[in-house]
């Protein structure tokens, strides 16, 4: 398997790299700004055969309308606009992604109603059944796309979610971001971290693939973990620290962990204990004031008092142990502001 992933992963890699068009110069900006958020089954209200949407209907266990979906785009877009209008922001993200979307629809019927800016999209379907995938936008005002690719998490029984890795050019400067949501904890962490750890193998081979290429490759990976800083999968099988120096000097084995000196909550919360299980990580590359560079106090976990529920100790969801409870998402969004050097 090893064998077959080096030989994917180097074709990928080049084709990435000699895009053509991949340095065509958007429109000149002095940063960028990326958003990840797990929005929590963005779904459509129809029954769609080839997923087990069936919960996600009128007459589903769940009981969702088009009128709950609408809510749901509109808190959506109520945070991306409160991005927008933060004092210290200012702008919409260039680049954003989302987890647990159930098709490329729905979530550019989410974005479209945004005034001022009209996103593209990058959508691949998985094989995994539940139709919960990762949507992808950017501003073609300011980021030029230099194609994507989806890749499959090798596990022995039901599919996972796939690994999408995409180029993009910023005023002529080329990145790639790989976007991920790993295995869930269901049942038992102990038990399913192995699910994890392939996960986090498949993302270290497209990782090396790019940067074996351009050692000084940008790169930003970011997703839903399902594990922690900490964990095995994101710091050992993935390779992460929170020591920039160290990063640096890694040859590029290892990633710098932006959650790294930051004193803010978590994005998740499980039995009243904030989680860092969203992560954003950035290569070597993004630490070498050339191209895209990572500043200090660049990333955030974005929230307001309206994205909590009432005690303030964990984000407010649109379900909460299966009662609908109508709030935002069970997860809070990252930024990461990226400089183009």
């Amino acid at each position: 398997m090893q064998k077959a992933l080096r030989r994917i992963f180097f074709f990928f890699g080049t084709a990435l790299l000699l895009t053509p068009g991949i340095q065509a110069s958007a429109k000149p900006k002095d940063s960028l700004l990326i958003l990840w958020w797990n929005v929590e089954n963005l779904f459509d209200p129809y029954n769609d055969p080839a997923t087990d949407d069936d919960d996600f209907t009128p007459e589903g266990k769940l009981q969702w309308t088009a009128k709950k979906l609408l809510l749901k785009q509109m808190r959506i877009r109520h945070v991306i606009t409160a991005v927008r209008e933060h004092p210290e922001i200012g702008k919409y993200p260039d680049l954003l992604a989302f987890a647990e979307v159930e098709n490329r629809k729905v979530f550019l019927e989410t974005l479209s109603p945004l005034p001022g800016i009209q996103y593209k999209a990058v959508y691949h379907d998985s094989r995994d059944p539940r139709g919960i995938e990762i949507g992808l936008a950017w501003n073609p005002a300011t980021l030029v796309p230099a194609g994507s690719r989806a890749y499959s998490v090798p596990l022995e029984d039901k599919p996972t979610r796939k690994i999408i890795v995409a180029g993009f050019s910023a005023s002529g400067r080329p990145f790639h971001v790989i976007l991920n949501h790993w295995p869930s904890r269901s049942f038992d962490t102990g038990w399913t971290e192995q699910k994890r750890i392939a996960a986090a193998s498949v993302c270290r081979h497209i990782i090396d693939s790019l940067t074996v290429r351009n050692p000084k490759a940008d790169v930003i990976v970011m997703g839903d973990f399902n594990d922690e800083p900490g964990n095995r999968s994101v710091r050992e099988v993935l390779g992460s620290s929170f020591d920039p120096e160290k990063v640096r000097r890694s040859g590029n084995k290892l990633l710098y962990n932006c959650w790294s000196g930051y004193r803010g909550i978590g994005s998740y919360s499980h039995k009243n204990r904030w989680q860092r299980i969203d992560q954003i990580l950035v290569s070597a590359g993004m630490l070498d004031h050339a191209g895209l560079g990572f500043p200090e106090n660049g990333f955030r976990c974005f929230s307001f008092f309206r994205m909590l529920d009432i005690t303030g100790k964990k984000p407010y969801p649109t379900y909460e142990k299966g009662r609908y409870a109508g709030g935002y998402s069970d997860h809070l969004p990252l930024l990461l502001k990226a400089v183009i050097e």
